[in-house]
């Protein structure tokens, strides 16, 4: 027992001894003398090899044989530690003393400089902090996205032209995988320490407040404990500011709390322990001639340039055992790179915040608020344009700030936050007043270079700009804070890139640039409808408008212009205020669905009586099928406030929620017409709505899709339109169909004068109810039944339903084709049927005959109507069915020739035939084809409509319209086509971006009359 105790002892005090030497390690190195007896008694104890004591004999100097030495204890360890240990408490056991008391004192050194260090970093003065004022850093610092990769030419060009939640999810994928500071000097895929690390990031992202947080972190006991001893802040900044020659002593000096002596002795015994932040290396004046001809400094008291000290310091020509850590824009990491000889380094690039980030700090910066912060944050995430701008910080900084005062000024905080203009503006006034300066080009030269650059990117759809074109056009680049500056591989070289920070900084500076242009022909020509119709992707420059519309508000201007002595173009607030009254007079000269860019034109304008005057001339918006986003919403608001009685409103089909509903709620109830759709009503969010209808209105329609209310909701709904001047339709969706329901709804129909559309549910029991009240509502005209499975006896009630409804003209069928046969069987003996809705799975010549035949015994049925059930792109009206993609997809391709031919059989067989509507997903050359043949074949015919898609939502395609146009038709037999045409040449779009609506594509509507070919409004 006693001997495992002994040994058990023995064991411990070696691991002590080892830590011991470890921690010490400098000290050791710079204070043993008798280097070589030590080696030779650990030879002889069998505790080194003959190798490693040849190369401890060759070294020149004590220090240089104890880094060896201490080389091979590190290879040994505990037990060679803790050997060596006792061999020098025999061989020199005062200096052991004298280090234990050195230590101690070293120990006390590092304390104090760390409480000094902590109190110093603790807190942190913002941009617009008055003197005194201050925040604590760890209530303002959110942990910033950085990366150790260097990002492909492709992935830059993708994120810069990217917005929303579509830029930020790109940042959360894996080859974005975040590196965080305490884990900047661990060891590489090689296990290779670095000496140096390069953290590059552009201006506004997070640098200097990332190495404060070093600061304060590694002061605090979080991060490099067990690295560094001592971390010396050396701000770049600060150093321009140090006249004359100065020793790194000296420098160092100015910014720390030690005296020289201490930091004399810190640097020449513990180098290796001590850790450099150079922080803005960017900001750092160093010429070329700097660079290359100095002289370094012999040693840490030698005095010399500050520029030629630090160059010493980076290249390691002064303590080369030390660490360093940059931070730098990436204008300059190439003139960092010639500088920086410590190997090995590690390139790390700090990217600003993810989208866990912004809303992290959206928490921090109002958490004694929590409301606040909910309302400020959603706010700026509906913005897509503002949230993504918030991957920089200082941009949440921004918005926070003027969120925050407004509060505070009184300012309903649920109004719209800030045009996103005045935000932008207010981020280059802060770059130009904190970043910018020893600029060698003035602010308006500066300004102007940058808005040239930018436009010249927007003509050319250009994000990525080579050297020499921006160095033509702006003077210094490197320096420039608004540019970013990276390396991308070409084959066997390297070539430099510059970008804007996102296209959205590039957008506004094309429009700074025709604001403080001085000749107006360089922007009215961007005005000019024919600018735009000669090339329709240059629809991608209507950001800039609204961004122009932003800088002549006078308010927003102001702030920069005044304060920079800019010259600007004197009319052009009033020509922009001519082009838009001009715009509503005929929203379409340009595109269709303009509306909502107009809206944001007069947001971003902000100047009440000129809204005023656009909204009273404009006495119908309709936004239909434009699905409107949370600041949508809060644009139409203001625009709609400026004028407070609107004539007719339409949002049906536009995504309109209960909380775009609760925005809009104050405009909608001032509207004298109104068409409104809303999704996914509950029973709680019925109040808004009956408050947003208001009273005596004008409703041309209301539908409640997706909800699920209970009676009571719907007897409060029908409450509210009773309540109007006249209901056009209404269309809700219940949670059940009870008696109290159906005799809600008789009741409602009798009141309407039986102007019904009655779409039932799924189950018999609510059929039935249902059924039962509509057989006594006279006049009623419409009615769409869906039953699990149409059954004789479910034939039978429909019967019975038809000579109670004298006036009932419309039938719907099933969709199973036994069941459509039943129907049929029934429908024959119906007199004075007018229109019949034909839903089959496949149309086959068998059906094609059947439907002739019925249709030859019923001379007064128009229209019919085919509809398949499961087909995509199928030659017949597609209703509820999303579009598919994949194998399915093959299969009905392989099925439409045989379809279509079934179709034109039984349309060439009705006499008489005078109009047809077609419904095809998208117009191809072979579909042209076809109704070329149909016109010629069929001779009745006078009228053909064409529709791509179910909601205008398919595609019109050039290979269609070519043959349609320059084939010979018929004189006397119109075609009217309507769908999606895409703006850019067909080989621009994959297969699949062709599926659905892109911002490059617009509704048309085309009429053939023969030879002819009118493009209608």
């Amino acid at each position: 027992m006693t001997e495992k105790r002994r040994g058990w002892e023995e064991r411990l005090l070696g691991s002590r001894n080892a830590r011991f030497l470890d921690k010490n390690r400098a000290e050791f190195i710079q204070r043993v003398t008798m280097v070589m007896p030590l080696a030779d008694e650990l030879l002889s104890l069998g505790m080194l090899h003959e190798e490693t004591y040849s190369k401890i004999k060759a070294a020149n100097t004590s220090q240089e044989k104890m880094r060896e030495l201490f080389t091979a204890l590190h290879c040994g360890g505990d037990r060679v530690k803790s050997a060596f240990y006792r061999v020098l408490e025999r061989l020199e056991p005062h200096l052991l003393q004298d280090l234990g008391k050195r230590i101690e004192e070293l120990q006390s050194l590092i304390v104090k400089y760390k409480q000094s260090t902590s109190s110093q970093y603790a807190y942190v003065t913002e941009y617009n902090s008055l003197p005194g004022e201050h925040v604590l850093l760890a209530s303002r610092y959110t942990e910033l996205l950085i990366i150790q990769t260097h990002r492909e030419q492709s992935e830059r060009e993708e994120e810069i032209c990217t917005k929303g939640e579509r830029f930020f999810s790109a940042r959360d994928s894996e080859k974005y995988s975040n590196i965080t500071v305490d884990q900047f000097f661990c060891p590489d895929d090689h296990g290779l320490i670095p000496k140096a690390v390069v953290l590059q990031g552009n201006s506004g992202n997070g640098k200097s407040f990332t190495a404060q947080k070093i600061m304060l972190e590694w002061a605090s006991g979080t991060v490099y404990t067990d690295h560094f001893d001592f971390i010396f802040h050396l701000k770049c900044k600060e150093i321009n500011q140090i006249s004359g020659e100065k020793s790194l002593v000296e420098l160092l000096r100015y910014s720390q709390s030690l005296t020289p002596a201490q930091i004399s002795q810190i640097l020449q015994h513990s180098p290796e322990r001590v850790l450099f932040l150079i922080d803005g290396f960017d900001e750092l004046k160093l010429s070329q001639d700097n660079m290359s001809n100095l002289s370094p400094p012999l040693d840490v008291q030698t005095p010399a340039s500050a520029e030629s000290t630090l160059k010493a310091l980076m290249s390691g020509h002064l303590l080369p055992e030390s660490f360093l850590l940059v931070t730098t824009r990436s204008t300059a990491t190439d003139t960092l790179s010639k500088l920086l000889k410590k190997q090995p380094q590690r390139f790390t690039e700090i990217m600003g915040f993810s989208e866990r980030g912004v809303e992290e700090y959206f928490q921090r910066f109002f958490k004694d608020d929590q409301l606040l912060r909910t309302q400020a944050y959603e706010h700026v995430k509906a913005n897509e344009t503002l949230f993504t701008a918030c991957f920089i910080p200082v941009i949440c900084w921004i918005i926070c700030t003027v969120f925050r005062q407004r509060h505070k000024g009184g300012i309903e905080t649920t109004s719209s936050l800030e045009t996103t203009t005045s935000i932008y503006v207010d981020y280059v006034s802060t770059m130009l007043d904190h970043h910018c300066q020893g600029l060698s080009q003035s602010v308006p030269s500066l300004l102007r270079s940058l808005g040239q650059l930018a436009e010249r990117g927007m003509m050319e759809q250009q994000v990525l700009f080579n050297k020499k074109c921006v160095t033509n056009i702006v003077s210094d680049p490197t320096s420039n804070p608004f540019l970013c500056k990276f390396l991308c591989k070409k084959k066997i070289r390297q070539e430099t890139m510059f970008s804007f920070m996102h296209l959205s900084f590039q957008e506004f500076f094309t429009a700074l640039y025709y604001r403080l242009s001085l000749s107006e022909t360089t922007w009215l020509k961007f005005l000019s409808p024919e600018f735009i119709e000669e090339d329709s992707r240059k629809l991608d420059l209507l950001p800039v408008i609204q961004f122009l519309c932003g800088l002549s508000n006078k308010e927003v201007s102001s702030s920069v212009m005044e304060a920079h002595c800019l010259s600007v173009s004197p009319n052009i607030r009033e020509q922009l205020e001519e082009w838009i009254l001009k715009f509503i007079e005929d929203r379409d000269i340009i595109m269709q669905d303009t509306s909502l860019f107009i809206l944001h034109c007069l947001y971003e304008l902000h100047e009440e009586d000129f809204v005023r005057k656009a909204m009273e001339s404009w006495e119908e918006i309709d936004l239909s099928r434009n699905p409107l986003k949370r600041t949508d919403c809060w644009v139409l608001l203001y625009c709609l406030k400026c004028c407070p009685h609107i004539k007719s409103l339409s949002l049906t089909h536009c995504s309109i929620t209960v909380e775009k509903l609760k925005i809009l709620q104050p405009a909608l109830r001032q509207c004298k017409e109104l068409e409104l759709g809303v999704e996914n009503l509950s029973d709680d969010d019925v109040g808004v709505l009956v408050s947003a209808l208001g009273e005596g209105k004008d409703l041309r329609g209301l539908s409640l899709d997706y909800s699920a209310l209970s009676d009571q909701s719907v007897q409060q709904v029908l409450n509210a339109l009773s309540k109007q001047t006249a209901v056009g339709y209404c269309s809700i969706t219940v949670r059940t169909v009870t008696t109290y329901t159906a005799f809600m709804l008789r009741e409602f129909l009798l009141n309407q004068n039986g102007k019904g559309d009655i779409r039932s549910p799924e189950t018999d029991e609510q059929l039935d109810a249902l059924l039962f009240f509509l057989c006594s509502v006279s006049g009623l005209r419409k009615v769409h039944l869906k039953v699990r499975k149409l059954t004789r006896s479910w034939s039978t009630m429909i019967f019975s339903l038809m000579p109670t409804c004298s006036s009932l003209q419309h039938i719907s069928s099933p969709e199973f084709d036994e069941q459509v046969e039943a129907l049929l069987n029934f429908l024959h003996t119906v007199p004075g049927l007018k229109k019949v809705e034909l839903k089959l799975n496949i149309l086959t010549e068998s059906w094609a005959a059947r439907i002739l035949s019925f249709i030859q015994t019923h001379p007064s049925l128009r229209p019919v109507s085919l509809t398949m059930a499961k087909s995509l792109a199928c030659p017949f009206p597609i209703t509820g069915t999303p579009h598919g993609r994949g194998g399915w997809c093959h299969k009905v391709k392989e099925e439409f020739d045989e379809q279509t031919n079934a179709l034109l059989s039984v349309v060439d067989s009705i006499p008489g035939l005078k109009r047809v509507k077609l419904n095809v997903i998208r117009l191809t050359e072979s579909w042209a084809s076809r109704i070329i043949s149909l016109i010629q074949s069929c001779t009745s015919l006078q009228d053909i409509s064409f529709k791509a898609g179910s909601e205008l939502d398919g595609f019109l395609l050039e290979e269609g319209i070519r043959l349609l146009q320059h084939s010979q038709k018929r004189p006397d037999c119109t075609l009217t086509v309507e769908g999606m045409r895409c703006s850019k040449d067909t080989d621009q779009c994959t297969e699949d971006e062709r599926w659905s609506p892109k911002d490059c594509n617009r509704i048309v509507k085309l009429q053939f009359h023969g030879e002819s070919l009118t493009v209608l409004d």
